[in-house]
């Protein structure tokens, strides 16, 4: 037999899933869900809790639980990188119009708010040894946030890696402010004389720090991924490395591998 407060939330969830509620709209209030169920307190805020673990419904501060809207997906594919690099080619007015947000997400850039911020910093061992430089080395940190203009969270949190000897003979890539980048890092890199030749990606999952769930805006119990994306030159040396952290529950990750015919 459930017990009382999935009962509720069965109800609920029933109402929800068949458009009886629909996201942004507010529930009665915890009061009232206590006298039409005659359940106490306790229970009832026991059944809005699970509703707000699964993702169904999000609590505010003050003003009582609302049918959660769905998060914009993000669907990442590793065909991305190549489409990244053909862009690098193109004129600047072609590779202007769209970048990788608007490829991953199918939005458009004025749906778009986008932050960079660069600062430099000092290889630490862990950068140091994926580099192949001594530790200490020069680094050009760049954090970036990009967010859809309907919501309050950034798809992700990017931080991204550049030796700074690599691109110090074009000074525009030391300056934040010359960003959003047309093309991005692959035509970034172009300017300096830099082929990517390949990337490698390790993804990892593990539960968000509360900066990260802070952030993000992640629901009690959502993990994130964790890609650390190493891009290699044709001359085999590591010239960027990222590190992404991706929402659980609203970022797809595709890989396609072609493979030789018999």
């Amino acid at each position: 037999m459930a017990k009382a407060y999935e009962q509720i939330a069965d109800d609920l969830r029933e109402a929800i899933r068949a458009g009886e509620l629909i996201p942004g709209d507010k529930l009665a209030t915890e009061a009232e869900l206590s006298g039409k169920y005659r359940k106490t307190l306790l229970t009832v805020r026991q059944a809005l809790s699970l509703l707000q673990t699964e993702g169904l419904i999000e609590k505010r501060h003050g003003r009582g639980s609302f049918v959660r809207k769905p998060r914009k997906r993000v669907t990442r594919s590793n065909e991305r990188h190549q489409w990244e690099k053909s862009r690098a080619l193109i004129s600047d007015e072609e590779r202007a119009r769209t970048g990788a947000t608007e490829h991953d997400t199918g939005l458009v850039m004025d749906d778009l708010l986008f932050h960079a911020y660069y600062r430099e910093v000092q290889a630490s061992g862990d950068l140091a040894a994926v580099f192949g430089l001594t530790e200490g080395t020069a680094l050009i940190q760049r954090n970036y946030r990009t967010r859809y203009r309907q919501e309050d969270a950034p798809f992700n949190l990017v931080t991204s890696y550049l030796v700074r000897d690599h691109v110090s003979g074009n000074p525009r890539l030391l300056d934040d402010a010359n960003e959003p980048w047309p093309g991005g890092t692959m035509h970034q890199l172009r300017t300096v004389g830099i082929e990517i030749d390949r990337m490698e990606e390790h993804v990892t999952a593990r539960p968000p720090t509360a900066e990260e769930a802070e952030e993000l805006r992640l629901l009690p119990g959502t993990s994130v991924l964790v890609v650390r994306k190493v891009s290699r030159d044709v001359a085999d040396r590591a010239v960027e490395v990222s590190d992404l952290v991706l929402p659980g529950d609203r970022t797809e990750m595709i890989f396609t591998t072609q493979l030789e015919r018999w």
